[in-house]
């Protein structure tokens, strides 16, 4: 049977205390305006992009250091909460019209009503939100790989560049995809946000330090920061137009690597 996602919105969770400022740095690095707050506590607010569909927003948890997850917009809301109970999810809270669900490796997400959200934002700034990372402990990580790559049969799963990778890539038109990987050592599951940079990661770094962000360590193909609020996420080198990798000492575009 047929599910398809409509579409996606990345959510920035960050612990109540910081919301505000996570609220204005999101805000700056996406160059997006806040909508009026929403939930019983003010706990929600949507980044709204000029001339395009939201696809990113921010709330402000009461426990833990935050992190962020996904709302994938459907037609049919309990077909594709009935489809993901079947592959092994649990439902979290139900709700009128949509749910919250638990991923077989623990990682809570949305299922929500599509609004007819169909355009993507654009890149600004050399940088496009564009992937949800989730950091996968080794006994969880295949089964995680076999949850996503079921629950969305309408999606490109494949093995990512590297063994530790796996890519969950949406149709041409939404906004983020999915990268699965796989950490060295057991624990719970941890999901950050990446943003697409290339080709110049350091352009957006020194922009996003000047917004109050800190580097936290460099890789060949991607660089981990924390937010004023202590989340972290990353910048990769993935041309944040095309989705595409820079070759080492070419101006072209490949996929040398996944994040």
């Amino acid at each position: 049977m047929s599910r398809p996602v409509r579409w996606a919105h990345v959510f920035v969770d960050r612990p109540a205390p910081g919301f505000a400022r996570a609220c204005d740095f999101w805000t700056a690095v996406t160059q997006t305006s806040l909508s009026e707050p929403r939930g019983d506590d003010g706990e929600f607010v949507t980044l709204l992009p000029k001339a395009a569909d939201a696809c990113a927003k921010v709330q402000a948890v009461a426990d833990g250091d935050g992190g962020a997850h996904l709302d994938l917009s459907v037609q049919d809301v309990p077909g594709f909460v009935a489809a993901a109970l079947e592959l092994g999810a649990e439902t979290a809270a139900a709700h009128d019209g949509w749910a919250v669900l638990r991923s077989p490796a623990g990682h809570l997400f949305c299922a929500v009503p599509w609004q007819g959200e169909s355009v993507r934002p654009p890149v600004v700034a050399g940088s496009r939100l564009d992937q949800v990372c989730m950091d996968l402990p080794p006994s969880t990580y295949e089964s995680e790989v076999a949850f996503w790559s079921g629950l969305l049969p309408d999606w490109s799963a494949r093995p990512g560049s590297r063994p530790e990778f796996h890519v969950v890539e949406p149709p041409p038109g939404l906004p983020v995809r999915i990268l699965l990987q796989r950490l060295d050592t057991d624990g719970p599951v941890r999901v950050h946000l990446d943003l697409a940079c290339g080709p110049d990661i350091d352009a957006v770094r020194t922009r996003h330090e000047e917004l109050g962000a800190v580097l936290v360590a460099r890789h060949p193909h991607w660089t981990v920061m924390r937010d004023p609020t202590g989340g972290l996420y990353c910048l990769t080198g993935r041309d944040a137009e095309t989705g595409g990798l820079p070759r080492p000492g070419s101006g072209t575009t490949g996929p040398t690597t996944e994040h």
